[in-house]
C-alpha cells in the first residue's frame, strides 16, 4: 500500500454510492491498495460502481468475524474510493485495486439488499494557510521517528524517506504514517474519524513512541540472539582450527587426552563384551559431540560409571573355616544355627569355587544382631561390606535406576552399592525388607525378584546402565522382623533363618562379653574404674529393660558408664562399685516390675503365652460367670481369630458337659465373660484357644488353675490341640514369668531342639493333643471325677473370693 502527494483532481462525488465494508483495514485518502472481494453482497457493490463512475464507499467493520454485517457492524466513517482496476479469479472472487479519495460520513443507508447503497455527506479537508512552529514539531518529529523504526525493521529505502520528506500537509502525513503502521482497527479508525489534521498529528505520534519502543526491544533482542549464535559459530571455528593445528604439531588437546583418559578406563575395568561395546560406543559419539554440548556431560556421567563399576574385580575369600568359626564366636554369642549355615557355605565354597553366591533371610525381633552378623560374616570370609535400608522405599527406580534420558539419571541402589564396595563379591546386606512399601511409581519387591534370585541375577539389568551385571558372586542377606509382609514370590527365593530372642542368661553373657566392655571404651573408662556384679546387671535385664534384642540394654549400659564419667570428670576417685542397693540412684526406680504372680491357685484364671515381634509374653486369660440369658462377652481388643477361639472354647465346654457333670442346659442360664488383659494392647491369633478353654471350665467345674502352668495351643471344636509358633520367645517368656511347666501342642514336640538347655532344665514341656489333657495337666484335679454341682451364682454386692464373679 502507498500513499502518494498528488495535484488535487476535482472529482464529483455523488450523493450516493454503494458500500463495501472491510474487515481487516482501514481506507485512508490517498492510500492506493488491493483487496480481495468474495462476499456476494460485496461482489455486486462493486459492480454496481463499474457500472456508474467507479466510484465506491470504503469503511471498515467493527468485528471481522461477522460475515453478513448489519448497519450496526459497520463504522460511519469511511473512504470514498476510485476502483483503479478489476481482475476476476477463477474461483469466482474478484480482486480490485482501489485509491481512497476523501472522507465521507454515512447519513443514512438507502438499500441493504442485495448491496449497501449509502447517502454520503463529504467530510472537507481543512485547509492549513500557515503551519505553526507547534505543527512544525509534530510533523518533524513523526517523520524521524518513522524513519527510526524503518531503519529497525531493516526496510527504510530512499524512496520511503523522499516520500515522507515530500508531504507538507499534517492531514496527509498524519494518513500516511497510520496507513503504514500496524495499528489495530479501532486506532486506526480513530485517526479516520478525526477532522483536526493537528490532532491526527497528535495522536500519530503517541502511536509512533509506542512503536519506537517495541521495535527498539524486537531489535535488541535479535541482535543478542544473532550475537550470540555468531560467538558459538566463531568459537566453534576456533577450536576446530586450534584442534588442527595441535594435530599438525603433534600436541594433544584437552578432548583428546580426555577420550584417551576414557579408553584407558574401558580397557582397564576388563568388562563384558556386551557392555565393552557399548562404552565404545558412546565414546566415539562423545568425541563427535561439541565440548560443551549438553548431552556431552550425560555421556561423560555414563562412561564414569561404566568404568568405575568392579567388573573384574573380587576379593579373595578366606576359606578357613576354623579362623571363621573364631570370627564369627568373637563377635557374636551363640546364634549357632547361623554360624553353622555360614560355616557349611565356607565350606562348599572351598571345594566349589564356582558356586553361586546364597540368598539368606534372617528373621527376628528388633536388636538380636541381625545387621551386625552380616559384617561379622563379611570379616569372616574376608569380603567388603555393603548395606541398603529397603524400609520406606516406594520407587522402582531404587532399585533399577532410571532411564537416561532423565535430567539427573543414576543407577540403582545395588549397583552403587557395588561401586562404593570396590569389589563385585561383596557381603551385601538388604535391611528390612518386610518394610517394603509400593505406590504409583512401581512395586520395589518386584523389582528385588530379579536381584534376589541366583538363576537370574547373573545377567541384572538396571535402567542406567542399560547392559547386563553379574550378581550372582555376591552374598546377599536380606533382614526383617517378620515373614508374613514379605511377598510370597520373594520369599522363596530366600532362605529363611529365624532368630529369636535372647534369654536373660544370654543377655547377661552378651553384657559380661560384648557390651560392657565396648560401652567402658567409648565411655573413656578402664576396666577398673567400674565394677559390676552379675546380679547387677541381671537386675538391668530384668527390671530395667523389657526387650528381645539388646538396643535398650546397651543404652542403660553406657548410662551407668555415662554417670561414673562425670564423677570421675568432676575429681573423684575410683574404682565405683555398683550394687542393688544403689543401683537406683544411677538409672533411677524400676521401670518394670513383674506381673504380680498368682499368690495361690485360683478358679478361672489361666496363663496363657503370646508371641509378638518383639519376643514373648505371658497372658493372665480371665473367666467369669453372671446370672443371665447365656451371652458370651469377649473383651480385651481382641482380633477375630481370637474372638472365634472364644466361641470354640465355649462350644467345647458344651459338648463335653456331659463328662464335666454340668448340666446340660447350663450356658442357658449364665452370662460368660472372657477378658484378657491388657485391654489396651491389641492381641489376635489362635494360639490362646486352649488357656480360654481351660479358664472357661475352671470357673464351669469351680476347679483352681495351677498357678505355675503357662499353655499355649489352638484348639478345634472336637477339642484337638494344633500346632502354634514362636515356642523358644513363649518359653523364654514362661521361664520369666517363674512358671514350672509349659503346655504345647504335641506337634511342637520337634521345636524343642531350638529350646536352649537351660531352659529345658528348668521348664518341663509337656506335649498334648487332646484338650482334655490340658485340662489334666493344667487344673488342680480331674476335671472328670467328682465336681461339686454346678450353681448359678446370685446377685450380691461383691463377688466370691473363690469365684471371680462380676
Amino acid at each position: 500500500m502507498a500513499i502518494k502527494e498528488e495535484e488535487p483532481q476535482q472529482i464529483d462525488i455523488p450523493s450516493v454510492l454503494p458500500l463495501l465494508a472491510v474487515r481487516d483495514v482501514v481506507v485512508f485518502p490517498n492510500m492506493v491498495l488491493p483487496l480481495f472481494v468474495g462476499r456476494e453482497t460485496s461482489v455486486l457493490a462493486i459492480e454496481a460502481a463499474l457500472a456508474q463512475d467507479r466510484l465506491l464507499f470504503l469503511t471498515a467493520q467493527k468485528d471481522q468475524a461477522v460475515e453478513n454485517p448489519d448497519p450496526d457492524d459497520i463504522y460511519s466513517v469511511g473512504t470514498v474510493s476510485i476502483i483503479l482496476r478489476m481482475l476476476r479469479l477463477p474461483d469466482g472472487r474478484l480482486k480490485i485495486l482501489v485509491q481512497g479519495k476523501a472522507k465521507a460520513l454515512i447519513q443514512e443507508f438507502v438499500q441493504e439488499r442485495p448491496y449497501f447503497q449509502v447517502a454520503l455527506e463529504v467530510i472537507p479537508e481543512t485547509a492549513t494557510e500557515e503551519i505553526s512552529p507547534q505543527t512544525e514539531a509534530l510533523m518533524r518529529n513523526a517523520r524521524e521517528m518513522s524513519e527510526k523504526i524503518l531503519t529497525l525493521k531493516g526496510i527504510m529505502s530512499p524512496d520511503l524517506l523522499a516520500i515522507l520528506e515530500s508531504i507538507e500537509a499534517p492531514g496527509h502525513l498524519a494518513d500516511l504514517v497510520a496507513a503504514n503502521l500496524r495499528l489495530k482497527i479501532e486506532e486506526s479508525q480513530s485517526v479516520l474519524e478525526e477532522r483536526d489534521p493537528i490532532q491526527s498529528l497528535i495522536k500519530v505520534n503517541d502511536f509512533l513512541r509506542k512503536e519506537l519502543e517495541v521495535s527498539a526491544l524486537q531489535a535488541k533482542i535479535q541482535s543478542q540472539a544473532r550475537e550470540e549464535m555468531d560467538r558459538t559459530q566463531r568459537e566453534y571455528f576456533l577450536r576446530e582450527q586450534l584442534r588442527a593445528i595441535k594435530k599438525e604439531l603433534g600436541d594433544m588437546d584437552e578432548q583428546g587426552k580426555e577420550m584417551e583418559e576414557y579408553r584407558l578406563k574401558i580397557s582397564r575395568a576388563r568388562m563384558p563384551k556386551a557392555a565393552e561395546e557399548e562404552a565404545l560406543k558412546q565414546l566415539s559419539r562423545l568425541e563427535q559431540m561439541h565440548s560443551e554440548a549438553a548431552e556431552a556431560s550425560i555421556v561423560r556421567t555414563y562412561l564414569d560409571w561404566l568404568g568405575e563399576l568392579p567388573w573384574s574385580k573380587s576379593t579373595r575369600d578366606k576359606l578357613d573355616v576354623k579362623e571363621a568359626k573364631v570370627i564369627l564366636d568373637a563377635d557374636h554369642y551363640n546364634l549357632e544355627k547361623v554360624k553353622d549355615r555360614i560355616l557349611e557355605y565356607l565350606s562348599v565354597r572351598k571345594l566349589n569355587k564356582k558356586m553361586k553366591g546364597p540368598i539368606l533371610c534372617f528373621v527376628g525381633p528388633p536388636g538380636v544382631g541381625k545387621t551386625s552378623l552380616g559384617q561379622s560374616i563379611a570379616r569372616a570370609m574376608g569380603r567388603k561390606f555393603t548395606r541398603l535400608s529397603l524400609g520406606g522405599i516406594r520407587d522402582e527406580a531404587e532399585i533399577r535406576g532410571h532411564r537416561r534420558t532423565y535430567i539427573g539419571a543414576l543407577p540403582g541402589r545395588i549397583i552403587q552399592g557395588l561401586k562404593n564396595a570396590g569389589s563385585n563379591n561383596p557381603v551385601f546386606i538388604l535391611d528390612e525388607v518386610d518394610k517394603v512399601g509400593m505406590d504409583f511409581r512401581g512395586d520395589p519387591a518386584a523389582a528385588l525378584l530379579e536381584v534376589l534370585d541366583p538363576e537370574q541375577n547373573h545377567s541384572f539389568s538396571d535402567h542406567y546402565l542399560n547392559v547386563p551385571f553379574d550378581l550372582s558372586k555376591v552374598m546377599f542377606i536380606t533382614t526383617g522382623n517378620l515373614v508374613d509382609p514379605i511377598p510370597s514370590a520373594l520369599r522363596d527365593r530366600m532362605e529363611i533363618i529365624r532368630l529369636s530372642g535372647y534369654t536373660s542368661e544370654e543377655k547377661l553373657e552378651i553384657v559380661r562379653r560384648y557390651l560392657l566392655p565396648r560401652q567402658l571404651e567409648e565411655n573413656g573408662l578402664k576396666p577398673e574404674d567400674l565394677h559390676l556384679s552379675p546380679e547387677v546387671l541381671k537386675e538391668v535385664i530384668v527390671h530395667y529393660t523389657q526387650e528381645a534384642g539388646l538396643r535398650n540394654l546397651e543404652r542403660e549400659v553406657g548410662s551407668l558408664c555415662r554417670k561414673v564419667a562425670r564423677r570421675l570428670a568432676e575429681g573423684e576417685k575410683g574404682p565405683f562399685t555398683i550394687t542393688r542397693g544403689n543401683l537406683h540412684r544411677y538409672l533411677g526406680p524400676r521401670r518394670y516390675l513383674p506381673e504380680d504372680e498368682l499368690e495361690k491357685d485360683e478358679v478361672g484364671v489361666a496363663t496363657g503365652l503370646a508371641w509378638t515381634q518383639v519376643g514373648g509374653e505371658t497372658l493372665a486369660v480371665e473367666a467369669s460367670l453372671m446370672r443371665g440369658k447365656g451371652q458370651l462377652t469377649l473383651t480385651g481388643q481382641l482380633g477375630e481369630v481370637m474372638r472365634e477361639s472364644g466361641q470354640a472354647a465355649l462350644s467345647y465346654a458344651r459338648s463335653r458337659a456331659d463328662r464335666l457333670r454340668l448340666p446340660p442346659d447350663f450356658y442357658e442360664k449364665l452370662d460368660i465373660h472372657i477378658h484378657v488383659p491388657s485391654g489396651a494392647t491389641p492381641k489376635d491369633g489362635p494360639s490362646a484357644g486352649v488357656t480360654m478353654a481351660c479358664a472357661l471350665i475352671s470357673a464351669l467345674t469351680r476347679i483352681p488353675v495351677r498357678r505355675d502352668v503357662a499353655m499355649t495351643g489352638e484348639i478345634t471344636l472336637r477339642g484337638k490341640v494344633l500346632p502354634i509358633g514362636g515356642l523358644k520367645e513363649k518359653a523364654i517368656a514362661a521361664l520369666m514369668a517363674h512358671m514350672k511347666k509349659v503346655v504345647i501342642p504335641a506337634a511342637n514336640k520337634k521345636d524343642l531342639t531350638e529350646i536352649p538347655k537351660n531352659i529345658k532344665r528348668r521348664l518341663k514341656f509337656v506335649p498334648i493333643t487332646h484338650m482334655d489333657e490340658v485340662l489334666e495337666e493344667a487344673l488342680v484335679r480331674s476335671p472328670f471325677g467328682e465336681t461339686k454341682k454346678l450353681k448359678v451364682p446370685k446377685r450380691r454386692l461383691a463377688p466370691s473370693p473363690s469365684l471371680p464373679l462380676v
